[in-house]
């Protein structure tokens, strides 16, 4: 149930990709505290992105999950921001993340609806 979506400016090795998608899902189901048979990560790099007047290397995420608290979106933002720095030097203050809970009738997986 849970998505991260992570899109970057950054060129990436396929190696450096498949690395960093391994480690992602273990960051994002320790974060929210899912199991990581649940968690899915869409990586794209190498994409057109422009933040802040500048090209440098930026990233913008997306973070989807059933029961997402929003109380705890400042601490979700802290450690994305901070795994994504230390996983691709990209700044914290380069990085948008947008956060969403989904209704359960409203995501599906294996043929039915949370």
């Amino acid at each position: 149930m849970p998505l991260l979506n992570l899109c970057t400016n950054i060129q990436m090795t396929t190696e450096q990709q498949n690395g960093l998608l391994e480690r992602a899902s273990k960051h994002v189901s320790n974060i929210l505290g899912k199991p990581e048979s649940y968690v899915m990560i869409n990586l794209t790099a190498d994409q057109t992105l422009f933040f802040a007047g500048s090209n440098k290397p930026t990233a913008y995420l997306e973070l989807k999950s059933l029961g997402l608290p929003e109380a705890k979106t400042a601490e979700f933002s802290r450690a994305l921001c901070e795994f994504i720095n230390q996983e691709t030097d990209i700044s914290t203050d380069r990085i948008y993340i947008e956060f969403s809970s989904p209704d359960r009738h409203m995501w599906g997986f294996d043929g039915r609806t949370f």
